[in-house]
């Protein structure tokens, strides 16, 4: 497609607020009553998390105007793109929330070593510490960023009539995830092998924490060869919002579900089969870094099916 495309006027301007902008907005409002329901009896920064809602909220109106002002293919990517980047400060939301609920990682480690006889997380990285293995993991791994921008992009320049559908699904994906983590308070091994010890862990044993990760974020090194490029990468975007949190299902594996569902259903076979090897080898990077139980990967790819079906039915009603 020609660039001057993408600014050319939109013949059929969307009016009001786009499907996913409505999703967004219900999800900061039950946030935000959660939040301060919850401030009653726990410390909570709730002013700064509330006024980056409101902020929200704003950004939204304004975008919406641009938009009405310049209808076109990049004004409806900048709606869009926006929401993608607060992702970023959503997901460490979900940790202010459920820190107040009860630790369930005995639970699902006792279920990891129930079905695999093992806890993969902390065996596969020992096993396979060769560089080639360990930098295609992480590479996988962070692949996660890449494959939404190719998505995302495929629809603006290919399926643009699709592209707010796209939008909804990519965009509600994340946000029913997140409503999982804020009632599931599973930290994940790479915190809670390091609050109960790795010697522990080894030897088939999983004490409930309790309340452990309200005040506490402590966590294992990511393992693997240290002086690879991915594996800084990793550390950089693990360091910038990880927190005890959001374990299972996993999102990652989720979410490169949802955006492989996308893939297929543009009939973009070759887009599809690119994207694949990257989704295989973040099913297992997840682990390999211990940042999920090897469930929490298996768990992502059936859970991000149906939450494919789930929001293109949803998006279909409401249209």
């Amino acid at each position: 497609m020609d660039l001057k495309q993408l600014f050319a006027r939109d013949e059929q301007p969307r009016q009001g607020f786009l499907a996913f902008e409505w999703l967004i907005m219900a999800y900061l409002v039950l946030t935000s009553i959660l939040m301060t329901y919850y401030s009653f009896g726990h410390e909570m920064h709730l002013m700064p998390m509330l006024s980056v809602r409101l902020q929200t909220l704003a950004a939204i109106f304004l975008l919406k105007e641009i938009y009405a002002l310049k209808p076109c293919r990049f004004t409806m990517f900048l709606r869009a793109l926006a929401q993608m980047l607060l992702l970023g400060l959503w997901y460490p939301d979900t940790y202010e929330l459920n820190r107040v609920l009860p630790n369930l990682d005995h639970v699902f480690a006792q279920w990891e070593q129930t079905l695999f006889g093992c806890q993969p997380a902390l065996l596969f990285a020992q096993q396979y510490p060769q560089p080639l293995v360990s930098e295609l993991v992480k590479m996988g791994y962070e692949s996660y960023y890449v494959v939404m921008v190719v998505v995302m992009l495929y629809y603006l320049f290919k399926r643009f009539e699709d592209f707010d559908r796209m939008a909804f699904i990519m965009l509600g994906g994340f946000f029913l995830f997140y409503l999982v983590f804020i009632f599931l308070p599973v930290a994940g091994p790479q915190f809670y092998y390091c609050a109960v010890g790795v010697d522990q862990i080894a030897h088939g044993v999983f004490p409930n924490v309790g309340y452990y990760f309200e005040n506490n974020t402590d966590c294992l090194p990511i393992p693997g060869w240290q002086d690879g490029l991915f594996h800084q990468l990793t550390i950089i975007s693990h360091d910038a919002g990880e927190r005890p949190t959001a374990a299972f299902p996993s999102s990652h594996v989720g979410v490169t579900t949802i955006l492989l569902w996308l893939a297929w259903q543009a009939r973009s076979r070759w887009l599809f089969f690119c994207l694949l090897p990257c989704a295989v080898l973040m099913f297992f990077g997840t682990f390999y870094i211990m940042a999920h139980y090897a469930i929490d990967a298996v768990a992502g790819v059936f859970v991000g099916t149906l939450y494919y079906f789930l929001l293109r039915y949803i998006y279909k009603k409401s249209r």
